[in-house]
């Protein structure tokens, strides 16, 4: 992958792109460090003497969460999961040190341009786009940049491995079989209805489990606020502007905007041919454009840029700052249609045009461009506003008096906790951090203003605090009566079924199985069949002649007894070879980067808090 990002870098197109992704990041500026350092109190782990923040820990959940694609009820193993995956990635990330691994800016530039999830329908890298699905994501861009350049090492290491790892005849065949084989099972659902009574705990139950179990029932450290909000976007609409104003900086947009070019490259030096001797071809060229020949017809006669001469001299899209200061002088001076004089860069002499200017018109820019204007001329108003109530927050002893003096409104929170933060600005893990602060958690003070974008700041208070407790059994009797009843439930379904499996080994009849039968499947699965069933069907031995082999497999809402009563060689199958050949060599490579983390990780200092 990454020598592929090399050689892409090369082409015009490529630098183009990489370019967007370097103004993006800066205008976004550094990431806050407040969330980054962390006392080592409140690290989670430590592995070789590097901590894991229990934020890394929360963030990583909290984005589990918010994605759906983690139960809000499987939060506490999830936690469980990401620590210790994040303790694997810290091993490899050490190794990668060690080994002197290194991703440069640029291939991480190229990397990021490259995927789709930031291209618009043209395959294009979106500003907009990136933004947008970061923020979506939990990602600040400079948290992002930081986790894909430890993400890219991670794959060097892995990359090497897989290409080392190599594949017997013999096991390919082997895997081959097993892919290509087919069973026929039976498989039938126990369910609380098929209790012969209704599970009901005790009171003995409950408390047992609730002691067992305080973990699953313990508040954190909370707090509640009250903060102020003061945002740019607020003064900037009382800012009134002319038409006159709104034209100039829509020129202003429309000569730094984005346009798409195209050039005629004439190269010169290494033995090809002079400076003189490449100005007088592109000489040629401006003779001929000025007789009225077409621009891109010239481009495949002249240009040495093979890559764009195919395509009339076009290299995409360009923004200011992509190709040197000589381009873009030359490039941001020239209107829709209009060709530069000879420009000299790095890379040769050049003819420029420009074929497109994107940029709406006026009218449809026009609410875009009131936006922009207000903010412009309320920018200095702002600044202001945000170093008094910078020194205000810092002198005063409460909050209320703050907001009646600048005209802002006191908001007040509801309980929130270090791990997961309130509503809206309050889950800012900057804001986060500043309500757990000593300075304002345990010492009572304002807390500094905290810029949450680069349009908006927040001062906060603590006005209530609670430490971590185990909540009384009152408060959670219904939590506790339902965990309780379900795990009675699943254990008296388990303990069904493997009687089932028991008498049905011994060659009796169980009643009231309703058996529903599949035929024939692969290891790819069926409609409708779970896949825990299917994996069971697949584990179980070799059925003898007219017999079958039995077992029971827990269901997230049932258990399961599976009869496998047939095994049969699948049909061989010449165009899957290659995709055995492949699975064979993936189930290798899985088992060497497996075999190494496991490896780092026996031999590391692995302390959890």
């Amino acid at each position: 992958m990454l020598q592929k990002i090399r050689e892409g870098s090369q082409g015009w197109v490529a630098k183009v792109i990489v370019g967007a992704i370097i103004v993006t990041f800066a205008l976004f500026g550094a990431e806050s460090l407040v969330s980054y350092f962390q006392s080592g109190s409140n690290d989670v782990a430590k592995v070789n003497g590097e901590a894991i923040s229990r934020q890394a820990v929360e963030t990583q959940v909290q984005r589990g969460i918010r994605s759906g694609q983690v139960p809000p009820e499987q939060e506490r193993q999830y936690r469980a999961q990401v620590l210790d995956q994040l303790i694997s990635q810290k091993t490899l990330d050490q190794y990668a040190e060690a080994g002197g691994l290194f991703v440069s800016d640029t291939q991480l530039d190229q990397l990021i341009v490259s995927l789709p999830e930031f291209q618009d329908q043209q395959g294009r890298f979106s500003d907009q786009l990136f933004t947008t699905r970061l923020a979506q994501a939990g990602y600040t861009p400079a948290a992002f940049r930081r986790e894909l350049r430890a993400d890219t090492l991670r794959r060097q290491i892995q990359q090497g491995l897989a290409v080392s790892a190599f594949v017997l005849p013999s096991e390919q065949q082997r895997l081959a079989a097993l892919q290509q084989q087919q069973r026929s099972f039976r498989y039938a659902r126990l369910t609380p209805a098929d209790l012969a009574q209704p599970v009901t705990p005790s009171d003995a139950d409950i408390q047992s489990y609730y002691q067992a179990h305080q973990d699953d029932f313990r508040r954190p450290e909370q707090v509640k606020v009250n903060y102020l909000v003061l945002n740019q976007q607020d003064l900037a609409h009382s800012v009134e502007v002319t038409d006159a104003e709104l034209r100039q900086a829509y020129e202003q947009d429309r000569k730094a905007a984005p346009r798409r070019v195209s050039h005629i490259l004439v190269t010169y030096g290494d033995g090809d041919r002079t400076e003189q001797q490449a100005r007088a071809r592109l000489e040629e060229v401006k003779a001929k454009l000025a007789k009225g020949e077409d621009f891109a017809k010239l481009a495949k006669t002249y240009s040495d840029d093979s890559s764009s001469a195919a395509k009339g001299g076009d290299i995409g899209v360009i923004q200011k700052g992509f190709f040197g200061q000589a381009f873009d002088d030359a490039a941001f001076s020239l209107d829709q249609g209009q060709v530069s004089q000879i420009v000299k860069s790095d890379y040769g002499l050049h003819l420029i045009k420009v074929t497109d200017i994107e940029i709406p018109s006026f009218e449809k820019d026009r609410a875009a461009l009131v936006k922009e204007v207000q903010l412009a001329q309320s920018q200095d108003a702002f600044n202001e506003a945000v170093q008094k109530l910078t020194n205000d927050a810092y002198e005063a002893d409460d909050l209320a008096s703050v907001a009646k003096d600048m005209g802002l409104s006191l908001k007040s929170s509801d309980w929130f906790s270090r791990d997961g933060g309130g509503e809206g600005v309050l889950s800012n893990p900057d804001v986060i951090a500043a309500a757990f602060s000593p300075d304002v958690l345990e010492d009572g003070y304002n807390s500094e203003a905290i810029e949450t974008d680069a349009q908006q700041r927040v001062v906060l208070r603590v006005v209530d605090h609670r430490d971590a407790s185990v909540l009384p059994l009152d408060q959670v009797r219904d939590r506790v009566t339902a965990a309780v009843k379900g795990e009675m439930t699943r254990q008296r379904l388990k303990t069904q079924a493997e009687q089932a499996v028991a008498s049905l080994k011994q060659g009796e009849s169980v009643s009231g199985l309703n058996w529903q039968r599949v035929d024939a499947v692969t290891r790819d699965g069926a409609d409708g069949v779970p896949q825990p069933v299917l994996e069971a069907a697949f584990g179980l031995p070799r059925p003898a002649a007219e017999g079958a082999s039995y077992a029971s497999v827990e269901l997230p809402d049932a258990v399961a007894v599976v009869a496998l009563d047939k095994v049969m060689a699948g049909k061989p199958d010449p165009q899957g070879a290659d995709f055995i050949r492949r699975l064979a060599q993936r189930i290798k490579a899985q088992n060497a980067i497996q075999g190494l983390s496991e490896s780092l990780q026996s031999e590391a200092e692995i302390e959890k808090r």
